[in-house]
């Protein structure tokens, strides 16, 4: 039952008729646990609440299914603005950015324009920016990408997912840019031929390119809420001697708050991804699918209505 209603969630993400609807009778309901709210002033307040409580934050203007070039140019200001805020703000924060809401699927030119922008305010205001890792379609094009954004920046980074076969070389190939990477799961559905459809499976490879990230002296963000991969990271960093600010954890917002607090009382740097925008239905399914169980946060802010 848990397969299906994650495959019925993934299913539901993609759906881009579904995405105009919810865009267009707002964000209700269950989604509000996950996403900081519609506007960049919500998110600001929830950026400071968070850091207030000892968390740093990455935030992360939603936005899929980008059709145009306008549009692109349009999510790549809402991005700048952001970052500007962050600036002024003087908030514990960073950002993340998925390449096809800047113009992945239109042309390379738009996507490097748009993260060139993005990237000179980022250095402008002392900001740093995660490209996010998409479905594996994309994969290949991302990190052709980052590598060429790299060369010239200082304040990018990327995302691993630990699902992928291929994940093992393309950190491998990183490492001559002395990347800083977001080591993670995975929450797209992808076929068997491109992923570890088990499991233990995907969580050994999880171990394995924390462990390969970490002694090849670069900077690792471990994006987990699953306390075994915590534990083998506390473990691991003791064994390999590595600093408390050479790693740090992430979590999503809404999602094991008690233990964000906690790692942060410990003295980890624990960074919670923080979601804005109108555009929050794609995120809210993939959160749904990750754990099922979170559905059961929704039905209660149906019947609390």
């Amino acid at each position: 039952m848990e397969k299906l209603m994650k495959n019925f969630f993934q299913f539901l993400s993609t759906n881009k008729f579904l995405t105009r609807l919810a865009r267009k009778y707002g964000l209700h309901l269950g989604a509000q646990r996950f996403v900081a709210g519609e506007t960049l002033d919500e998110a600001v307040r929830v950026i400071k609440k968070l850091n207030e409580d000892g968390l740093a934050v990455t935030v992360d203007y939603l936005g899929e299914f980008v059709e145009n070039e306008r549009e692109a140019n349009e999510m790549a200001d809402h991005c700048v603005e952001t970052v500007e805020r962050i600036g002024a703000e003087k908030l514990n924060a960073q950002l993340s950015v998925k390449l096809t809401s800047m113009g992945l699927d239109i042309s390379d030119d738009v996507v490097f324009r748009n993260m060139t922008r993005i990237l000179d305010k980022a250095k402008e205001h002392d900001v740093f920016v995660t490209i996010d890792m998409e479905d594996h379609t994309r994969c290949e094009k991302t990190l052709t990408i980052y590598k060429k954004l790299r060369e010239k920046y200082d304040n990018v980074g990327t995302v691993l997912q630990a699902y992928l076969y291929r994940t093992e070389h393309d950190l491998e190939n990183l490492n001559a840019y002395s990347p800083v990477l977001r080591l993670v799961k995975g929450a797209y559905k992808e076929p068997e031929e491109v992923a570890f459809p088990l499991k233990k499976d995907v969580d050994e490879n999880f171990k394995k390119i924390i462990r390969m990230n970490m002694e090849n002296g670069n900077y690792t963000a471990v994006a987990t809420h699953d306390d075994q991969i915590i534990e083998y990271t506390k473990n691991l960093v003791k064994e390999l001697n590595i600093p408390k600010d050479r790693f740090e954890f992430q979590m999503l917002y809404g999602i094991r708050n008690e233990k964000q607090l906690e790692l942060a009382r410990e003295g980890y740097t624990m960074r919670v991804y923080v979601p804005y925008g109108t555009d929050w239905y794609g995120y809210f399914m993939r959160r749904l699918a990750e754990r099922p169980a979170n559905v059961w946060f929704v039905l209660k802010g149906i019947f609390k209505r």
